[in-house]
């Protein structure tokens, strides 16, 4: 039993295998004195480097330095391999073979190296002379024209990157950038000149132009990584930043010079969708359409988008001021002012499109700051008169503009465009000197609307005195007088002209459910704004003259030639006027919400401007411009069969409101409405008029507050 032991000890110790112990240094010597005999030995310069056994050598070394450093544990010496590689200055002489091409691919073998190197040894190297000049080196080799390792290339500045990330103080020795800044008197040119370190800045930007995908998305990566530099690790990451800035938003202006402003589509590039940079690199096309070159500026666009929400803020800024400055301010304002149209409408509508898909909030306040602040040379007078332009394309994409505005996170938009002219609430009629003169005042009303009482469409709440009289401090309009302010305004419309109850599916329910969803979203954008809950005292000078600012101005004018202008630019602008009155602010809800606010003589507001829509046709000759008090009404003629135009006028401003036709003998009355409105039957009546305008033959209007009075073509 014994003997038998003895026998299976002996055959395993022979089936065990035993690796022999070797010197790891004389096994790396070994390996390249090997590759240096190559160069000796071989005369057969036109042997590729893949046929020789340079490439496994080289795969050896790295493995042993590997090997070696994970020996050594956590000891800060460095291994003999190592201090064997530093010494004889192993990746000098790698590099300028590489640079020679000797043997044929052998620049792709020493890319794959130096990539391994750097990222699979844990130890900092980069700081180290005898390494960091030839990375220098190595990166001026990078991204050339004509290259056919790009992919080797995007790798190895990549893992330069990730180096520089870990350990920023390392960014000095790569770039040859010093920390002491350039003097004042020198210039950017004159430093580039001097200073050979934006390398590294330049091949990944030029390596994001190419063609494949995979090289690209690590270019991407790598200037990812150089931006997302913590602020103040060291004078050359502040240095490097800043250039990195300028090249990033020069890549912005050289794409957006590419766009064909003369044949590109304003509506397509307004209406162009979100395009996600990293999904540019699953096919990249290069045919040089227009579509191709605004892809590659969006995408780009997107790529600092995102870069300025997740670097620091300090190159957060950076960078988005040099976007202010390179593209806003020296491309984008000059092509705003231009006198082309074609011109105007591409550049305005790539700021649609920008507007629309921005999200980073300091890109978002260089933007508010371009086109709303008050610097010199502010472009906010004159977007705002372009919505009523006399193009109504101009008009339309203007009006978009301030629609995308209105639907950023940022509070001075709203400040700027709409609430700073209505802080002082000038609007309202001035309170009388006494209470006498107040009671005096509401007493003439009443008296004068006593004829109105007996009609069956009156409403007793138009007579009573408006809540910014009563209570000038407190919150506007209280919630019993919601339905009266929405009554009042579905008043302005006869039921049979409202489309909604002709659509077999939705009609007025949709509307209801996209008005909340309106609300909504207003609400939530809103929320951060710390808005006022109360209204502001009001004027307590008579003296204040009210100006509604450029945008009210500009709606309310557009809103006034509401049946005028065509139907996609009506859709504009109500979609403007009611993203505006979906927001929950005491002044506009007031001044745009509130039918029963007493305005002064010389304001108008959203009821008032739409309650006197004048639409276009005979009604509009010279009777319907008279004073209807000193007018003399000309009865029908109940022979003729010429039909009577009849027209709703106020007593007091003899602004037209609605036009109807009158037949003789028919006893009705139809409403001229837009095509394919169905004609809305009256009752045609002969009673008196208003006071001071005689006899004639009138018609119960929809509003009770005006008079229809007859008006012939």
């Amino acid at each position: 039993m014994e003997a038998f032991t003895k026998l299976t000890s002996m055959l395993l110790n022979a089936l065990e295998t035993r690796e022999p112990t070797v010197d790891l240094l004389d096994s790396f010597v070994d390996h390249w004195k090997s590759i240096t005999n190559y160069y000796i030995q071989t005369t057969d310069e036109t042997r590729p480097v893949k046929g020789t056994d340079i490439p496994w050598r080289l795969r050896q070394m790295v493995d042993i330095l590997v090997y070696e450093e994970k020996q050594q544990g956590v000891q800060e010496d460095t291994g003999s391999c190592l201090e064997y590689l530093l010494e004889h200055k192993i990746l000098e002489t790698l590099c300028t073979l590489g640079k020679a091409q000797y043997p044929p691919g052998m620049s792709q073998q020493v890319l794959v190296f130096f990539s391994k190197l750097l990222s699979q040894i844990q130890k900092s190297l980069l700081h180290l002379v005898n390494v960091s000049r030839p990375v220098q080196k190595l990166i001026r080799f990078c991204a050339l024209p004509g290259s056919q390792t790009e992919k080797e290339e995007a790798q190895f500045l990549l893992v330069v990157c990730s180096r520089v990330k870990q350990d920023p103080h390392v960014l000095s020795h790569v770039l040859e950038v010093p920390d002491q800044p350039a003097a004042p008197g020198q210039s950017q040119a004159s430093n580039q000149k001097t200073e050979p370190g934006w390398g590294l800045l330049q091949a990944l930007l030029q390596l994001t132009q190419s063609q494949r995908g995979s090289v690209c998305l690590k270019a991407y990566e790598g200037l990812l990584l150089l931006g997302g530099l913590p602020p103040g690790s060291s004078g050359a990451a502040v240095a490097v930043q800043a250039q990195l800035g300028a090249l990033l938003s020069g890549r912005l202006v050289q794409l957006y010079s590419m766009l064909p402003l003369d044949t590109v589509e304003p509506p397509e590039v307004q209406n162009w969708p979100h395009t996600a940079w990293s999904s540019q690199f699953s096919s990249r096309s290069s045919d040089g359409s227009a579509s191709d070159h605004m892809t590659n500026f969006f995408c780009w666009f997107d790529f600092l988008d995102h870069l300025t929400r997740e670097a620091p803020q300090a190159f957060a800024l950076t960078l988005a001021q040099c976007l202010l400055q390179s593209w806003m301010l020296d491309v984008l304002q000059p092509q705003l002012r231009h006198t082309s149209e074609q011109v105007v409408l591409v550049s305005t509508s790539v700021l649609c499109a920008t507007v629309r898909l921005v999200r980073s909030q300091v890109l978002l306040d260089q933007l508010v700051h371009f086109l709303l602040g008050s610097h010199d040379h502010t472009l906010t007078p004159l977007l705002l008169q372009r919505c009523d332009h006399i193009s109504d394309q101009i008009s339309m994409v203007s009006l978009s503009l301030v629609e995308e505005l209105l639907q950023k996170p940022h509070r001075d938009i709203l400040d700027v465009l709409v609430l700073q002219d209505l802080r002082g609430r000038a609007y309202l009629t001035p309170p009388p000197a006494s209470q006498e003169d107040r009671l005096t005042e509401s007493s003439d009303v009443m008296e004068d609307s006593e004829d109105l009482e007996e009609d069956p469409f009156f409403n007793h709440t138009l007579l009573l005195p408006s809540p910014s009289d009563s209570a000038p401090s407190s919150a506007a309009p209280r919630p019993e007088s919601a339905d009266d302010a929405v009554n009042s305004f579905l008043c302005l419309l006869p039921v049979q002209c409202r489309s909604a109850q002709l659509l077999q599916e939705g009609g007025y329910e949709s509307y209801i459910h996209d008005a909340h969803t309106l609300v909504m979203e207003c609400r939530s954008l809103s929320e951060a704004f710390d808005w006022p809950l109360s209204l502001p005292a009001p004027p307590s000078s008579q003296d204040v003259v009210f100006f509604e600012g450029h945008l009210l101005k500009v709606l309310l004018d557009r809103l006034g030639r509401i049946l005028e202008q065509p139907y996609e630019l009506n859709l504009q602008l109500t979609a403007v006027l009611s993203r505006l009155c979906a927001f929950r602010h005491p002044l506009l809800s007031e001044y745009l919400l509130d039918p029963y606010v007493h305005l002064d003589q010389r304001t108008r507001s959203l009821f008032s401007v739409l309650i006197r829509v004048r639409p276009t046709g005979p009604a509009s000759a010279d009777p319907v411009s008279a004073d209807p008090v000193s007018a003399n009404p000309v009865s029908a003629d109940p022979v003729s069969a010429d039909p009577v135009y009849l027209v709703s006028a106020d007593p007091v401003s003899a602004d037209l409101v609605l036009v109807v036709s009158f037949v003789p003998g028919d006893g009705s009355v139809n409403a001229e409405g837009p095509e394919g409105v169905q004609p809305v039957p009256q009752t045609v009546e002969d009673q008196e008029g208003p006071a001071g305008t005689g006899p004639g033959l009138w018609v119960r209007p929809v509003c009770p507050r005006y008079w229809l009075q007859t008006c012939t073509d």
